[in-house]
């Protein structure tokens, strides 16, 4: 017996080691993510497969215990929400919404975010805050995107503000109702739907002010590898535009030396006839035959081909005539980048030398150089070593040139246009997502897991993007948490931290044993998810209100706040996990700005427990 009990111990111990190595691994950010959610799990069943190692009953700990995690619910719903967004951003579903929400923005940036924020938290207190995240989190990144702001400025607080909504009502979050289950059945004692509701609008009216105050400054302005090339750092393309019969710009005017129909656009010359018509332009009316010559970033020149490919049909229709017009646009198509190599045989000859869009179905869309500015048809452009070309065309065309000697094709540049034809579908894909999750119609994981597959059944994005969207680093982290969790609860590490904390408070009184309780159980749900902690401590909560012989609802409302104090991992809920891709965050940026929020929401829960609850013995 007491061998046992030595040697489950141990196992306890190195448990918590080794999630403390964890955690040091995982802000040391030297060593991938991905590397270090393996060595986590096979750690932890290497030292659950050695003979001594027992957990808190005395018995073997079976390895599946650790392995449940990858397959477990919230992990899935994550990985199937992530597809749903993924097909959001393929076909411009949200372009329409976020426009307007631009729009405002352009006229009253601050009251339009705050706006958004504040739908966020007011959803978020009545309906289950993971698909209100999955509704905002696109727009959001639009409104970053087009403002020229990083996501990872807005996103970190989109799922922030989601999580201190669910401090305010009963149905605000899962683990409100799983502690209020707990006080029913060890109480008899039920909580009421708005009891929650005073404290816990405090608590989140300090976190929204630090939200807002320190966003700017501590969150990072980061984008992924290559994004900011992929959406545009300012380099300018040389287009063209040719005015046909039934053109948008057939029968536009000047207006102060610009055309106000081609925004994000500069217009170099306009080509009338044997005319060279060169700015500043004056009362200029555009012509059948004119052709526009135009310097854009690559950003404007997709945008122009996502939402109107009328304004360059002639290259398109030059690169694509063979598709049947009658059926719609071409198969999918990406842009991408190459360069022309030195030596290459296209120097010296022109863009309509190239022959680009005869051997191959990708047509240029425009040409960047360095050295001097362009004033030229696009076709009569001849190249030069280092010249960059924007191609449009099919991924299978940009694999046949991969070998390409005369070009360098750039694929970190390759990206996906949008199918704005499956826009619908996929607007209402994802509302019947959002609408079966919010009213309970469906669990969240069936809704999800059902959007996935509808969005790639109905073309809105095909399993190839899919499977992009499914970010391994995000799987291997939550696999990696789910078996930490595991293996604490196991060994009974879980309870030893709760009843060592109330031990050590009790001297002091019962503000005291709250203030403990709270700060505790914040730092646990940081490890484990915010539901386990939730169970765990409600019955050593209860227990500790019994003996000092108090009413017990204070110290589970303790819970409950402290449960929901998910700020400082991205593990420790699973809207940190969802705006972590997006938002190209490392684990390092939650606990930089997040453990401050877990502390100054504990130190003014302590400042407000002493006067909002009855602490007097019974």
């Amino acid at each position: 017996m007491l061998l046992t009990q030595i040697t489950s111990a141990l196992t306890m111990w190195i448990s918590l080691g080794v999630v403390v190595l964890a955690i040091g691994f995982y802000m040391y950010e030297r060593i991938s993510m991905e590397l270090v959610s393996v060595g986590i799990v096979t750690g932890l069943l290497f030292l659950f497969a050695m003979p001594f190692a027992v957990g808190a009953d005395g018995k073997p700990i079976p390895p599946e215990l650790l392995l449940n995690g990858f397959g477990n619910a919230a992990l899935v719903t994550i990985m199937a929400l992530l597809v749903v967004g993924q097909g959001m951003f393929q076909t411009g579903a949200l372009d329409g919404p976020s426009q307007r929400l631009l729009k405002s923005y352009a006229v009253a940036p601050r009251l339009t975010l705050v706006a958004a924020f504040m739908a966020v938290f007011v959803t978020s207190a009545f309906v289950n805050n993971t698909p209100v995240v999955v509704m905002f989190l696109p727009i959001m990144s639009a409104i970053a995107g087009r403002t020229g702001a990083a996501p990872s400025k807005l996103l970190i607080p989109l799922s922030f503000v989601s999580v201190l909504a669910g401090m305010t009502t009963l149905i605000g979050s899962s683990t409100n109702l799983l502690a209020a289950e707990s006080l029913l059945r060890l109480e008899g004692r039920e909580l009421g739907f708005f009891e929650l509701t005073p404290v816990g609008l405090m608590l989140a009216a300090v976190g929204l002010t630090y939200i807002i105050i320190f966003a700017p400054i501590l969150l990072p302005s980061r984008e992924a590898e290559g994004e900011s090339s992929n959406k545009g750092t300012g380099k300018q393309f040389i287009a063209q535009i040719e005015v046909t019969h039934d053109h948008p710009m057939e029968g536009k005017q000047s207006v102060a030396g610009m055309f106000p129909d081609l925004p994000n656009m500069t217009v170099r010359m306009v080509q009338r006839g044997q005319d060279t018509i060169l700015p500043p332009f004056e009362d200029l009316t555009l012509k059948p035959g004119d052709l526009i010559i135009v310097a854009a970033t690559r950003k404007s020149l997709t945008e122009v081909l996502s939402r109107r490919p009328k304004l360059l049909r002639s290259i398109w229709r030059s690169g694509f005539e063979k598709y049947d017009e009658a059926s719609g646009n071409p198969p999918p198509l990406s842009l991408s980048e190459a360069v022309v190599s030195p030596g290459s045989r296209l120097i010296s000859r022109t863009i309509d030398q190239m022959g680009y869009a005869n051997r191959s179905d990708a047509v240029v869309m425009g040409v960047q150089r360095r050295s001097r500015m362009i004033r030229a048809r696009l076709g009569e452009i001849r190249l030069e070593s280092g010249d960059t070309l924007l191609l449009c065309g099919t991924r299978q065309a940009f694999d046949e040139m991969r070998t390409d000697r005369d070009l360098l094709l750039l694929d970190w540049s390759r990206t996906d246009l949008p199918d704005l034809t499956k826009a619908i579908y996929a607007r209402l894909i994802a509302l019947a997502v959002v609408i079966f999750a919010a009213t309970g119609l469906l669990n969240i994981l069936h809704a999800s897991l059902l959007g996935a597959v509808a969005m790639i059944s109905f073309g809105c994005l095909n399993v190839r993007q899919a499977a992009r969207a499914l970010d391994l680093r995000i799987f291997l982290l939550i696999g990696a948490a789910l078996a930490m969790g595991a293996s604490l609860e196991a060994t009974g590490a879980a309870d030893f931290v709760a009843q060592k904390a109330v031990d050590i408070a009790a001297p002091y009184g019962p503000l005291a044993i709250l203030s403990i309780l709270f700060i505790t159980i914040a730092l646990v749900t940081n490890l484990l998810s915010n539901s386990a902690t939730a169970i765990i401590f409600t019955p050593i909560a209860i227990a500790t209100a019994r003996q000092l012989n108090l009413d017990p609802t204070p110290f589970v409302l303790t819970v409950i706040y402290a449960s929901n104090c998910a700020f400082a991992t991205p593990i420790a809920y699973q809207t940190n996990l969802l705006v972590m891709g997006p938002g190209h965050y490392r684990f390092g940026d939650y606990v930089k700005f997040g453990t401050p929020l877990v502390l100054l929401i504990w130190i003014v829960f302590t400042f407000i427990a002493g006067w909002q609850f009855d602490l007097s013995g019974a």
